[in-house]
């Protein structure tokens, strides 16, 4: 199987040879090290998602920054950073546990202990208590979670500070306690005569762990994108309304799923007094949807639908539902990166799968899946910018330091914090279907 780093550094190489951009990446910058983004071009200078999905995205000051990596793991090659995580892999033990998200790139995924969705990956680091560091190649609201969920003896690292998330940047905590002032102005904080509260805040697992203690601080919940359809119920029972972020469509595409309909979700506009609604629409709403949203999964169109079902007739077209609203609804079945690897693991042999998720998790299940035809909706490659930013080189950096007794690149959680969120994951958790 041809790594989609690989198929990037060969279109560009090709193109360059050419003299012609052929727009088989998003960014022909994609080739390059991840560590020629990661420091700053001057002191003034904005921070960046870097290349990929997100590099159209503003990112915020606040945006973590990597320092430099040293010499030795920029200029080794593929074999080498390899054959160095493989040694300091058996030099730890099980002293080690690492943890790769369906999105990293097969050179780093293939070195996880544990792969899956930010949530299962949590959940896996609790089956090793006895390791003394998690190094979770994702990004940094993940190992916040496993920061807050892991032993506190236990060090969690994040191989690139700079591997955040641009769907999570945009609901910061400030914003956030500013629309919910505005709401309790509105709503009131009493609850109605079946004890209901105004509004339940409800957040997706893609957020920072100060907007999980948020909803934890105030008779909230989290959710991930398998189990949102059930949390909404859980909010539903406690909550007149609920205010979700921060990705408007896992919101939109669920409550609809769900009966609510969309004169009664109104989006929250952080920028604008009372979200840029009238205060009637608020009272008026079951979900009030935040701003927010993926940027890999909003390339998604139904036009790509729409040309995968004429050039593979009966295609079956399975789609992230944190894609838009128009795309969910044109593709044959919606769920989260689980549910879509166990779909199609399940298939009958000779099925075709058009999917709308992240390009290297399509690639690897294409790999995996031999006996069916799998390819990505979107004919473009583009990775997630942040996830993008976890490189071999990194993570041999890390798990070196760890060898010679030099804990790099910790991701903590403040106390008051981590016991805020941890109450509302433990309520996500205690949410059965």
């Amino acid at each position: 199987m041809t790594s989609i780093n690989t198929a990037i550094q060969l279109i560009t190489r090709e193109d360059a040879e050419r003299s012609v951009v052929r727009g088989g990446t998003c960014s022909p910058d994609l080739a390059r090290g991840p560590w020629e983004f990661d420091l700053p071009a001057g002191p003034d200078a904005a921070p960046d998602y870097g290349p990929g999905a997100s590099m159209q995205d503003v990112a915020p000051a606040s945006t973590p920054r990597q320092g430099e990596l040293p010499e030795e793991y920029r200029l080794a090659g593929d074999e080498e950073l390899e054959a160095r995580i493989l040694a300091a892999k058996e030099t730890l033990g099980d002293r080690l546990v690492i943890l790769g998200h369906f999105y990293q790139r097969d050179e780093v995924v293939k070195h996880a202990d544990f792969v899956g969705d930010s949530f299962q990956l949590a959940n896996a680091a609790l089956t090793r208590p006895d390791a003394d560091a998690i190094v979770f190649c994702g990004v940094h609201f993940m190992a916040e979670t496993a920061d807050i969920l892991s032993r506190p003896e236990q060090n969690v690292i994040l191989p690139n500070l700079a591997a955040g998330c641009s769907m999570a940047d945009m609901a910061d905590a400030d914003s956030v306690e500013d629309c919910w002032e505005q709401l309790e102005e509105l709503f009131g904080t009493e609850p109605d005569d079946g004890g209901r509260l105004p509004v339940i805040p409800v957040t997706y697992m893609n957020s920072s762990a100060a907007l999980k203690a948020f909803c934890g601080r105030n008779g909230g919940i989290v959710c991930t994108s398998s189990n949102a359809a059930t949390v909404l119920e859980w909010a539903f029972e406690r909550g007149q309304r609920v205010l979700f972020f921060p990705d408007q469509h896992l919101g939109r595409n669920t409550a609809k799923a769900m009966g609510v309909p969309l004169t009664e979700m109104p989006m929250w506009n952080p920028h604008k007094v009372l979200g840029g609604n009238t205060e009637q629409e608020l009272l008026d709403s079951r979900v009030i949807l935040w701003h927010g949203f993926c940027s890999v999964h909003k390339r998604f169109t139904v036009n790509q639908i729409e040309k995968a079902r004429a050039e593979f007739p009966g295609v079956r077209v399975i789609v992230h539902p944190e894609c838009p609203m128009p795309v969910v609804d044109a593709a044959d079945e919606a769920g989260s990166t689980d549910y879509i690897r166990k779909a199609i693991a399940a298939a009958a042999p000779g099925t075709t799968f058009a999917v709308g998720t992240e390009i290297n998790m399509v690639n690897r299940l294409a790999a995996e899946f031999p006996e069916h035809t799998i390819f990505c909706l979107d004919p473009v490659i583009c990775p997630c910018s942040t996830m993008y930013r976890i490189h071999p080189g990194y993570l041999a950096w890390v798990l070196e330091g760890l060898v010679a007794g030099e804990v790099r690149n910790r991701i903590v959680v403040e106390t008051d914090v981590a016991n805020h969120a941890r109450v509302a994951l433990e309520r996500m958790l205690a949410a059965r279907p």
